[in-house]
């Protein structure tokens, strides 16, 4: 599970940035490769936030799908359930990720002072 490193690690961010405000709720990132279960995510935080200057905050999870690029034939096509990346044009394996791995924080939503 290792959501729950992720969310220390997404607290450590929220908390240098927000300073004395209180964090309603953290916007991220994250790629279609990182294998993040959304719903492990979302309970870990709540286990990783409790008790602190975060509790009650929450995470908004904009999910980005993975883009690969065949350099056979230069085809760029997203997984679509696909289990191995093969080019579905060429049946190549010799692909590059383009896009999907990315893991941010993007942005921080803080109360009034």
């Amino acid at each position: 599970m290792h959501e729950l490193s992720l969310c220390g690690a997404i607290a450590d961010v929220a908390s240098r940035h927000a300073g004395p405000r209180r964090v309603e709720v953290i916007h991220l990132r994250i790629g279609q490769l990182r294998q993040v279960v959304p719903d492990t995510l979302a309970f870990c935080w709540t286990l990783v936030s409790e008790g602190t200057d975060l509790a009650g905050s929450v995470l908004d999870v904009e999910r980005v799908p993975a883009t690969l690029r065949c350099r056979a034939c230069n085809e760029q096509f997203g997984l679509d359930g696909m289990i191995a990346f093969v080019c579905p044009a060429c049946k190549s394996l010799d692909v590059e990720v383009l896009g999907g791995e990315d893991f941010d924080v993007t942005a921080l939503d803080l109360a009034e002072v």
